[in-house]
């Protein structure tokens, strides 16, 4: 049962003296799970008048009811499993094959770090758009009809990428994945994963989400690598950039075959055994966007999921410091960028089974605290070709820091208070700010890399994430004050 509730003022009197209760001055979400919350705000609606003075105060409430019963857990398994599959499928073409392959993404398509980054960065402009857009969508629509569609469009870019455009016409072909897999697609799926986990369930939801995720992007990518090496001899060096481009053809066509059957499945047998009625709305107000926005926790939010997504982004230039600083060839670089695939199923399903035991938003704040030390690793200087250990355990730090907390930051929505059936509408608005660096962390990186060669470039990029981890991490521990410690 949730009730929107916005006050022009409230004033309790306490013996002779009044005093106005400022800090709900402005408009409140209720979610109530338990008879005890019920009772509080029944309590709290029966306030009529307060008389101070001779001077007459009045609460004015507006609220409406928006469904009457807590959720509860009620989808079937297949359902997560679906959602996992679309949820890494319709990221293959524009995110997970340059993650891999970047040595290779660079090579056949004849761009330069900068000019990839700027196609990252067309992606985000467009996707911050499709943000904003698409939010309310999927309070209104079947989730599982928007993302097969979505689905459907992505697979079809894969047509144009397995052509080799040219660099204008691929800042084309990126806005439009900017659109197809974020205004149809993204918030249906952290608002389908929401009505996975019920009210207890949140952590598990999310961290088997991503871990999920996770371990689609990684079996792929060692399903793209056997493909791209049975057309590519063993002395790699020596493969003309005709051979190369012939054999990432493959593995371009392959993935928007799967994308395309994912659709199939999603849109036929996604469904939730949730009343769909229940969690949409027939429309979206302006009012209630407003309210949405104005909640603390969509605010912290906001910070948290930029922070967080820095150092997701920097995920795809380690395979790149694993050829250029760890001097590895381009089949040695990619395995890199697969194992760090695997890292993110391996932490998102441990995190899943663990961290409802706990309080998430406490986890989320350590997470920050891994990127904040991976990055310093980085930064510094100290790996080098001989710090083979010392790499691939840097390697793993970051990788928990980012994937945990990736896993989770969604996942602490149920602790703010965040109302389930305009989770659409919250995600839109969080993810304009949140997801800001698809626009600029591509361009600042290739910049580092391109201006300073080698391992300096490498450095500054890590120095970077090491001071957006430092803000994340000041805003995660204000979220955990404010929310998960009971409050």
């Amino acid at each position: 049962m949730i009730f929107f509730i916005s006050m022009d003022d409230i004033t309790f009197k306490r013996g002779n003296r009044s005093v106005s209760n400022k800090k709900y001055s402005k408009a409140l979400i209720l979610n109530p799970h338990s008879k005890e919350e019920l009772l509080k705000l029944i309590f709290l609606l029966s306030i009529q008048q307060r008389t101070t003075n001779n001077e007459q105060r009045t609460t004015i409430f507006h609220w409406f009811l928006v469904s009457f019963k807590p959720m509860q857990q009620k989808a079937p398994w297949y359902y997560l499993v679906l959602l996992i599959l679309a949820g890494e499928a319709v990221f293959i073409l524009p995110f997970v094959l340059p993650r891999i392959f970047r040595p290779t993404v660079l090579d056949v398509l004849q761009l330069t770090n900068v000019e990839l980054g700027f196609c990252f960065s067309v992606y985000g402009m467009v996707a911050i758009g499709s943000y904003l857009l698409g939010g309310p969508l999927a309070d209104k629509y079947p989730p599982r009809k928007l993302m097969a569609i979505a689905l459907w469009m992505t697979a079809a870019g894969g047509l144009l990428y397995a052509a080799f455009p040219s660099f204008e016409v691929l800042k084309i072909l990126y806005g439009y994945w900017g659109f197809t897999t974020i205004f149809l697609f993204w918030a249906p799926m952290i608002k389908a994963t929401r009505v996975w986990g019920g009210t207890s369930s949140q952590g598990k939801a999310f961290g088997l989400l991503d871990g999920g995720r996770g371990l689609t992007g990684f079996l792929f990518g060692l399903l793209g690598v056997f493909i791209f090496s049975i057309f590519i001899s063993e002395n790699v060096e020596k493969v003309s950039l005709i051979e190369r481009q012939e054999a990432f053809k493959y593995v371009i066509y392959f993935a928007a075959a799967i994308i395309s059957f994912i659709g199939i499945l999603t849109w036929f047998f996604m469904k939730s055994g949730v009343d769909e009625k229940k969690i949409l709305v027939e429309k979206i107000t302006y009012s209630q966007i407003i309210i949405v926005l104005k909640l603390p926790a969509v605010q912290l939010l906001m910070v948290i999921i930029l922070c967080a997504y820095v150092g997701y982004k920097i995920t795809d230039i380690v395979s790149l410091y694993a050829e250029q600083v760890m001097l590895y060839n381009e089949i040695e670089s990619a395995k890199v960028g697969t194992f760090l695939q695997f890292l993110r199923p391996t932490t998102g399903i441990l995190l899943g089974l663990l961290v409802d035991r706990l309080r998430i938003s406490g986890v989320l704040v350590l997470s920050f605290v891994a990127c904040l030390l991976g990055g310093v690793l980085f930064a510094s200087g100290l790996i080098n070709p001989s710090a083979v250990v010392l790499f691939f355990l840097s390697v793993v730090i970051i990788a928990v820091g980012v994937y945990s907390a990736r896993a989770l930051y969604f996942a602490v929505m149920e602790e703010g208070k965040i109302p389930l059936v305009l989770t659409g509408t919250a995600v839109g608005l969080i993810s304009v700010i949140g997801y800001m660096p698809d626009i600029f962390a591509g361009p600042a990186f290739g910049y580092f890399l391109d201006t300073y060669p080698g391992k300096l470039g490498h450095q500054y990029a890590f120095w970077m994430l090491t001071g957006f981890s430092l803000v994340g991490g000041t805003a995660a521990v204000i979220y955990y004050r404010l929310y998960g410690r009971g409050n």
